[in-house]
């Protein structure tokens, strides 16, 4: 069994189920306070705060996992720019507790959902693994303050891995699970609907970026790329004859487009994408792209859905859920 936090979330819920079509029984820690009961459809779910001891205490001692791949928490720039503590606490302070619940319980692999945001302001054209840790917004900062403890937390047995991810995007290829975020602020969906006439234009935020067009350069990867990698990454940690140990993955495409270019994509395979332009949003990084020749050498995983992919599988989520 594998406890996923986060599970009834939008890359949570992909990542369940990933597991359960690789042998695996997901469950499913969720408080559903941003997640949804019907995305929860591939094993048993476990209502609970990843910062109530006692309550992760209850569900090691009764479903024993072997793994946790931990992917609960708030995941908006700009609000935490808002409110700084919120998600230090949220993010930071209670995945420790969630870290001290898996050393008591002899957990063999603990996956973080990282971000590649703790990178801030890229020194390379690609980010690898190596580059300094350096984070503009307080969201990637608490993601950096996990890291961390997870690094700390390896001299006392713990193996774990953090996956700094670039972009998510799309949505599940048979159409089961999707993006369903109050309120969206990821651009696929976002500039789906405006086209499809399901939401308002898109905000531009910014395009006046030191890039080539002005708007910010980003790597998609899809959801389901995405989620296949945590497979990777387990069976990985479990096969290590290390006592303790701690990894960084990044988990991107490799690509850089800019937000422009995907409207251009997603108008060829939409319609036109209305759009206003809006003031830069506090603690974005120009660009970030992602080295992910670790990744693809490590773990044997490399993406196989671009981004055309990526809007189309997005175009019938949204369509699906306007019906």
């Amino acid at each position: 069994m594998v406890l996923v936090t986060g599970g009834a979330g939008y890359i949570g819920s992909h990542v369940c189920k990933a597991l359960s079509q690789e042998g695996f029984t997901p469950i499913c820690y969720d408080t559903l306070e941003k997640g949804h009961d019907w995305a929860v459809r591939w094993g048993p779910i476990e209502r609970g705060d990843i910062g109530d001891r006692d309550r992760l205490d209850e569900v090691f001692e009764r479903c024993r996992p072997t793994g946790i791949i931990h992917l609960a928490g708030y995941i908006e720039v700009g609000e935490s720019v808002r409110e700084p503590e919120r998600y230090m606490h949220n993010n930071a302070a209670k995945s420790r507790v969630l870290i001290e619940a898996a050393l008591a319980h002899d957990v063999e692999a603990f996956v973080f959902s990282s971000s590649c945001s703790v990178y801030g302001l890229p020194q390379a054209d690609r980010l690898s693994e190596t580059h300094p840790i350096r984070p503009l917004n307080p969201y990637a900062e608490s993601k950096a303050h996990v890291e961390a403890t997870l690094r700390d937390s390896a001299a006392r047995g713990l193996r774990s891995a953090a996956l700094r991810y670039f972009n998510a995007a799309g949505a599940d290829p048979d159409g089961e699970i999707g993006e369903a975020h109050d309120p969206e602020t990821h651009l696929l969906p976002l500039a789906v609907d405006a086209a499809l006439g399901l939401g308002p234009p898109l905000t531009l935020l910014g395009d006046d970026h030191p890039t080539p067009d002005g708007s910010c350069i980003r790597d998609f990867v899809h959801v389901s790329d995405l989620a296949a990698a945590h497979i990777h990454v387990l069976r990985w940690l479990q096969r290590s004859p290390a006592k303790g140990l701690h990894e960084a993955f990044n988990l991107g495409s490799g690509v850089g487009y800019s937000v422009r270019q995907v409207l251009a994509e997603t108008a060829r395979l939409a319609g036109p994408v209305p759009l206003k332009v809006g003031p830069r949003r506090p603690g974005d990084s120009p660009r970030l792209v992602g080295d992910i020749s670790k990744s693809k050498r490590e773990l044997g995983w490399t993406p196989t859905r671009d981004l055309g992919t990526q809007i189309e599988d997005t175009l019938r989520w949204r369509r699906n859920m306007a019906r």
